[in-house]
This record gives C-alpha cells, sequence and structure tokens, in this order.
C-alpha cells in the first residue's frame, strides 16, 4: 500500500471543518464508515465474524465461507492453523469489499452458561491470547483489519447492555485483559471494540481503561469503536477513548453529530480529542487501503477453502473416550475399512441437520454444509438414519422439501413490499422459510419505503398427516392457508428480551395443518413492518413448519430397533443456534429435550455406540461412562459432515484438546444472573480448572484433555535457552499421531493467593509409532509474574515448579527453577 507518515495524516485531519471530522465519529449506516473526499478516504466497510465474513448483505443470496466456531479453533492448539485461517477470512473479506473484521472474541469461557461460549476461545487467557495473535496475524498480513471484541469483562449476556461487571483489580489484569494485551503488544491489532457492559462502575464507552490502559498502558494506536448502539453518552464517550460509534446514522443511532459538534463550541469537549479520533480513524484507513484512490492493497491468496476448513475442522475435533464395547479388547474407534464396516445407524437430531455455528451476529450462510448424514454417505458409508426425536427446539424454518414459490415448482419463496400506502414498491425470489432485512429491504428499498410485506409460497406434503406450521416475527403477523385465514395476531418478545432474541428467535405461533401425501397448498405469510418498533432497520421472519412424526418414545424406539440391526451406531447430540447464541444466556448445561434418553436407549441395543456431541459449548453427558467412544465436535464448520467421516473412519487424527472444562455438573459454576445490575466476578482467579483444583472438584473431562487414537509416553523435562523448557515423549501406540505437550507452573508455598497451577506454555508433535521427539515449549513472560494494584507486574522471589502432560490433570514430568530476577 501507498505508505502516509503521520504529519501527512495531521495534514489531512486539519483539512476538515468540525463538522466533518465529526461526521467521521458516526458510522455511515449499519456497516460503513463515510467517505470524506476532502482527505481521500473513500467508504470504508466494516463486517462481522468470527465465523465467516458476513457481509452487508445477510442472507442465503451473498454466502459466506463458514469456518469452524472460535471453541473448535481454540481446540486445534495450533497457531499456525489458525493464521491460515486468518488467512481465508482475509480472502473472504477482499471478495465482499470488507475492510475489518469484527472479530475475534477473546472474552473468556468464565462460565459455559455464557450464551456466546462457542464465540470465544478458552476460559485460559494464555491459550486464548496464543490463538487470538494468531488470528489476527492471518488476517492483518493479508490487509484486512482486525477488530478484537468485546473490551472487556462481556463474558455473559445477561443485562449485557447495562450490567456493571465488578472484577478485581488484579484479576482484572491477569485473567481478562491478558488476551486484549497480546492482540494489542504482539499483534499489533488494528481495531479494539468495546462493550456494551460496564466494568467497575464505567460502561466501557466511558470506561477510563480505555485511555488508561490501551492508550497509555499498551500503546494502543488504533481505532475503538463502540459495540453496536453501545455509544450512549454525547461528552462522556467523548472525553473518553472511543474514536467511533456504530452503527450510523447518527441522527437515527448515536450520540455524537451535531451534539459532540456542540459541546465542542462550548468547551465541554476539546477539540484536540476530535482531532486524535480522527488522525486514528485515518491511520485505519491507511492500514486497510482505503485512503486515496490510488491506493491499492494486494489481493490475498485464493485459498482451497473446502479443504482447509475440512482439515481445521477435524483437527480441532476432540476424541475423550475411547474405550473396547463390551467383550471386546480393541478401541471402537477408528471404524473399520469401509470394505468391511456393513450398514451403520447414524442416529439423532443433529445426525441430518448440520448445527455448523452459533446465533447472533456470528451467523453466516454458508454456500453448503455436509451433515453427519451427507459427510459418511459421500465418504462411501452405508448410513441407515433415524432421527430418534423431533422438536427438542422451536418449529424450523421451512425448506426442502416442503417449500416451493407459488408456481409450484421452483424452490422457495416469493416476498413482495409494499409501501405504507398499500403500492408495490418491489419484490424478492428467495430460496428459504427465513429472512433477515438489515438498513431497510435492500439497496433499492429504503427503512420507511416499507409498510407490509407478503410471502407467497406454496407447501407440499412428502408424507400425510398433522403438520405443524407457522410464523415467527415481532409485530402483526397474518396466515392465510388455501386462501382462508389461519390467523391475524400480534407477536411481542418477552420484557426485558436483547434485541438479538428478535434477530434469532423471533416470537413464534404455531398451528396445526392437516396435510395428505402429496398434496400442495398455497401459503401467504402477511407482515406488517409499520408494527414493529424496529420498523424496518431490523426485520426478522420467518415462516415455520415441521412434518409429522410420532412421539418422542415411538421415535426412540424406532432409533433403538434400527442401531440393534447395524454393526455399529453412531448417535449425534448437541444443541442450536436458538440454544447457543448471542443475546441469551444459557438456563441449563444439560441437553435440550429427551437427548440423554436416546443415547441410553441406543447404547442399550448396541454397544457398539460412537457418540457425537455437536455443540460449541459444554452440556452435561450423564451418560458418558456407559457409552465406549465420544468424540466432541463442537460447529464444526460448512465441512463439518466430511470431517466427521475423515475422524471416523481414520484418514485423520482427532488432533482436539479441550480449550475449557468439561463439567460433571452443575456444581460451583459462576453465575450469569446480576443481582441489582451488578454481576461480580466473586471466584476471582478461580476460573475453569483453576476453580476445580481449588475445591477439590473432578471435571468430568479437565481442560487440556484429548485422546487420539494413539498413545504416549512422558520421558522427561529440562530447562532450554531463552525462557523455554524442552520435553521428551515418545509414541507408544500402533499409529502416527499428534501429542500437544501442555506446561503448568505452580508454586505451593506462595506467599500470595494463586491458582494451584496455571498455564505457562504448550507446543505440539507429530511422532510415527515408536518415535521419540524432544520438543522445545516457550515459556510465557508473564509464568512467573503477578498484578499488583497501584504498582504493576511483580515477580515473587523463591522456586518455581514447572511440570508437563496431556492435560492439566496429568502432568507426570516437571522441574523446579528460581524465579527470574528483575
Amino acid at each position: 500500500m501507498t505508505p502516509f507518515d503521520e504529519d501527512e495524516l495531521k495534514q489531512r485531519a486539519g483539512r476538515l471543518s468540525l463538522e466533518q471530522k465529526v461526521r467521521l465519529l458516526t458510522g455511515a449506516d449499519f456497516w460503513s464508515l463515510y467517505p470524506e473526499p476532502a482527505v481521500g478516504l473513500r467508504r470504508l466497510v466494516v463486517s462481522d465474524g468470527p465465523a465467516g465474513v458476513r457481509g452487508e448483505q445477510w442472507d442465503e443470496r451473498d454466502p459466506s465461507a463458514n469456518v469452524p466456531s472460535p471453541t473448535a479453533l481454540a481446540a486445534t492448539w495450533d497457531v499456525e492453523r489458525v493464521a491460515a485461517i486468518g488467512r481465508l477470512l482475509a480472502y473472504e473479506a477482499r471478495c465482499k469489499e470488507v475492510d475489518v473484521l469484527l472479530a475475534p472474541t477473546v472474552n473468556l469461557h468464565r462460565t459455559p452458561y455464557g450464551g456466546r461460549h462457542f464465540e470465544c476461545f478458552s476460559e485460559d487467557p494464555l491459550l486464548t491470547a496464543a490463538i487470538g495473535v494468531a488470528y489476527v496475524r492471518g488476517l492483518q498480513a493479508a490487509g484486512v483489519g482486525a477488530c478484537v471484541k468485546h473490551f472487556v469483562g462481556n463474558d455473559s449476556e445477561t443485562q449485557r447492555m447495562t450490567v456493571d461487571v465488578r472484577i478485581d483489580d488484579r484479576v482484572l489484569h491477569e485473567l481478562y485483559l491478558a488476551p486484549f494485551e497480546a492482540i494489542v503488544r504482539t499483534a499489533g491489532v488494528w481495531s479494539v471494540m468495546a462493550a456494551y457492559n460496564g466494568v467497575n462502575g464505567y460502561s466501557m464507552t466511558e470506561s477510563p481503561l480505555l485511555r488508561d490502559i490501551l492508550h497509555d498502558e499498551w500503546g494502543f494506536d488504533g481505532v475503538v469503536m463502540s459495540d453496536w448502539t453501545a455509544a450512549r453518552s454525547t461528552e462522556g464517550d467523548a472525553r473518553a477513548a472511543l474514536d467511533l460509534a456504530m452503527p450510523g446514522p447518527a441522527e437515527k443511532f448515536g450520540p455524537w453529530g451535531d451534539a459532540l459538534v456542540e459541546a465542542v463550541r462550548s468547551g465541554a469537549v476539546d477539540e484536540a480529542l476530535i482531532d486524535d479520533k480522527v488522525l486514528r480513524i485515518l491511520r485505519l484507513a491507511t492500514r486497510v487501503g482505503a485512503l486515496d484512490a490510488a491506493t491499492s492493497l494486494a489481493e490475498p491468496d485464493s485459498p482451497d477453502v473446502p479443504t482447509e476448513l475440512r482439515e481445521a475442522a477435524a483437527a480441532s475435533f476432540v476424541l475423550v473416550r475411547n474405550e473396547p464395547p463390551a467383550g471386546e479388547s480393541e478401541p471402537l474407534l477408528p471404524l473399520p475399512p469401509r470394505t468391511t464396516l456393513g450398514p451403520v445407524a447414524v442416529i439423532g437430531p443433529n445426525a441430518a441437520l448440520a448445527r455448523t455455528m452459533g446465533g447472533g451476529s456470528a451467523t453466516v450462510f454458508p454456500p453448503y454444509t455436509f451433515s453427519p448424514v451427507d459427510g459418511l454417505r459421500v465418504n462411501g458409508v452405508d448410513v441407515k438414519y433415524a432421527a430418534g426425536l423431533y422438536g427438542h427446539g422451536r418449529v424450523p424454518a421451512a425448506g426442502a422439501p416442503h417449500l416451493f414459490q407459488p408456481d409450484g415448482v421452483t424452490p422457495g419463496v416469493e416476498v413482495r413490499f409494499f409501501s405504507p400506502e398499500g403500492e408495490p414498491v418491489g419484490s424478492e425470489k428467495r430460496r428459504t422459510g427465513s429472512w433477515t432485512w438489515m438498513n431497510g429491504f435492500g439497496p433499492e428499498v429504503s427503512p420507511g419505503t416499507v409498510g407490509r410485506l407478503e410471502v407467497h409460497c406454496v407447501i407440499k406434503a412428502s408424507i400425510g398427516g398433522s403438520y405443524r406450521i407457522g410464523v415467527s416475527g415481532l409485530g402483526r403477523n397474518r396466515l392465510l392457508v388455501r386462501d382462508i385465514e389461519v390467523f391475524d395476531l400480534e407477536l411481542s418478545l418477552p420484557e426485558g428480551a436483547d434485541v438479538v432474541e428478535n434477530l434469532m428467535t423471533p416470537p413464534q405461533h404455531i398451528v396445526p395443518l392437516e396435510l395428505a401425501k402429496g398434496e400442495a397448498v398455497p401459503v401467504v405469510f402477511e407482515y406488517d413492518v409499520t408494527s414493529s418498533p424496529l420498523a424496518g432497520f431490523l426485520t426478522s421472519l420467518q415462516l415455520n413448519l415441521e412434518q409429522p412424526h410420532g412421539t418422542d418414545d415411538e421415535e426412540i424406539a424406532k432409533a433403538a430397533a434400527l442401531s440393534a440391526s447395524c454393526g455399529y451406531a453412531i448417535v449425534v447430540v448437541g444443541t442450536t443456534s436458538e440454544t447457543e447464541s448471542e443475546g441469551i444466556d444459557r438456563q441449563t448445561l444439560a441437553l435440550p429435550g429427551r437427548q440423554d434418553d436416546l443415547v441410553r436407549a441406543v447404547v442399550a441395543a448396541n454397544p457398539r455406540t460412537i457418540v457425537v456431541v455437536n455443540t460449541g459449548a459444554p452440556v452435561l453427558l450423564p451418560w458418558a461412562d456407559q457409552v465406549p467412544a465420544v468424540l466432541l465436535t463442537w460447529f464444526g464448520g460448512q465441512e463439518y459432515g466430511n470431517a466427521l467421516a475423515d475422524v471416523l473412519l481414520g484418514a485423520a487424527e482427532p488432533g482436539g484438546r479441550l480449550p475449557t472444562t468439561w463439567p460433571a455438573s452443575e456444581e460451583g459454576l459462576p453465575s450469569v444472573r446480576p443481582s441489582d445490575g451488578v454481576l461480580r466476578y466473586d471466584e476471582g482467579l478461580f476460573v475453569g480448572y483453576r476453580g476445580y483444583d481449588r475445591d477439590g472438584r473432578t471435571p468430568l473431562y479437565p481442560f487440556g484433555h484429548g485422546v487420539g487414537y494413539t498413545t504416549w509416553t512422558y520421558q522427561e523435562m529440562s530447562p532450554a535457552p531463552d525462557r523455554a523448557v524442552s520435553v521428551t515423549v515418545r509414541n507408544t501406540g500402533s499409529r502416527r499421531g499428534r501429542e500437544v505437550i501442555q506446561v503448568y507452573a505452580s508454586k505451593p508455598d506462595s506467599a500470595i493467593e494463586r491458582p494451584v497451577k496455571w498455564l505457562t506454555g504448550f507446543a505440539a508433535v507429530d511422532a510415527d509409532p515408536g518415535e521419540t521427539v524432544t520438543v522445545r515449549v516457550p515459556i510465557a513472560e508473564r509464568a512467573f509474574q503477578h498484578w499488583v494494584p497501584g504498582q504493576g507486574w511483580a515477580t515473587e522471589p523463591g522456586t518455581f515448579t514447572l511440570a508437563a502432560g496431556p492435560s492439566s490433570a496429568t502432568l507426570p514430568v516437571g522441574i523446579t527453577i528460581a524465579a527470574p530476577e528483575g
């Protein structure tokens, strides 16, 4: 790109009037900043991530590569692989003319109840930092800016717009700020997003932490932007180190605009602060190539998207249990060769429908997805499928093979738009039964232009029986079937609901519909746009349909019978994008519906049962010790089913290790429920495995755990130059495999409160059967330091123990070293 020095940028900013400068500090719309020809600034576009690049249009007509969820990326413990995903996302961003990706999310897995747990990396600050740095470096090396979020303390969703999070200063620095610090100082991130919540009495857009920590302590020279609608005060936000209020325009969403101009003219806000904010925006524009028409950026290399996503998903899968079935001597996985495998029963509500991402701003529309059933079939397995359960969530959006446009032949629907006066103003042909419009209804239909819309389609019955049909949408909804009104009613969200609940789980109304096999009926869904409080700026609607099925008991019995007739059974259980989503925290860690009963019935019918857990976050697995093989697969992205087939059939190693502790029960987990608007982090330093160690509790699966398809022996550990240790391991199994060597520090005689142990470094090795490998593991600079409020980082004199192993619970080799001086 063309370089611009600071003096040049300051000169350009000096050409602008106060009004022009203030205009640059609020978005032009939901996804872009204003252009400013006077300084050579073109329109600069941001887009949601981190599981893909959404772009400005958010529907199936503009698909995006769907990468594995951040929990999956962290489960790889592979910084090079994550950097490659960053480069892939940069390529996607440039294809969509996106300059800044609103990712990664590096809030911690403080508790598995957090609704965006799937969107964050880990419970551990060091692992989160390492994965986050790799993600940002991969993205920004290709000229696309990262916006690390949400600074800071947005570790849960309940009352997220207003909650005041109370965090001890030492805990804040050692845990919650640590990933942000690494990404600012090591990766040089170009922008940071200030969270909705407050911390220790200040809303984050007004927080002194922005200037005291980001600017003064860490030397951050990029842009601080608000989360969407998080900026709420004119003078307080302006005096803080907030540079950009999103979204725009200011007269609709932001607290700045004319009010900020007046605050500067009155002396309430120093214009020098405005100048600094403008300079930071111009600096960001320089970095992403948005300054001067002549500025050009080299396009990122075109990646092999399917291969990269397939390999990344497989590398993230964590095999937590792999025992011989009853009466056999060999572990159940991998499965035998396809030539001898025979029919395999594939069971479960998540088996035929790929659950590849969580809900909220991380949602994208992939060009395709491979479900577990799809992946196994295309990879040569004779699959016998049974759902086992239906209806463990909301009635889903209508789709294939039932949904057709009014001609009854073309899949999808026709959406017709009408003005408030009833005049036609446009139409769309859509392929799905779920639709979201932001900031109007497309580039040709702005907010306020549409007063009503109609969805016209034909529903065809694949089988006869009692279907369930309905709609989802905030406001007035009318449904007609066979030209007869079925209902006309107003739907509303619960009091205090987050705006994202309207986006991901709009209120729903369902009624029965009897259809004969092959019958086709015309359906019209009418929606009054003006009846929504969001009035066209954010419209999320669904036409919902569920086909006939038996009771839970009947479906479970069918699944068990099918499993008994096959040599192997694979049960895919999990959550949905409605269970795990931005805007809501989880009420329970139990699997939705009667999935636990389904697992028990299948394993009773077939002892060769593998359970595949398709979630972005921990769930309770009360049957885990009854099943020979358990594979945790996260939300695996669009290649999920193919990656699953690779791992189950042994073509790929299940290379993942747990980035978060998997609880055996809900005992002792930190709460997400504020009291009187305050959420206290009373657990302090003892998050995740640190809390289990302190309390003497045993989780179901410890942090770092994963068994792979071979076995390893840890032989020795020794100090190495340049703040590192050497660890020697031997592959004692019969297959080539991958081991993630983890090093933890401890100080049992410490005079200050500390965790029993804490992660200080990790490295992965690959080895053939019988091969011995020695690997150097760098030890984090902060491994021996603690934060002293009012003073900064300090090192306690004395000795520390470093121990290495395959998880936080198994550390067979170790050394004792003296604390470094200084």
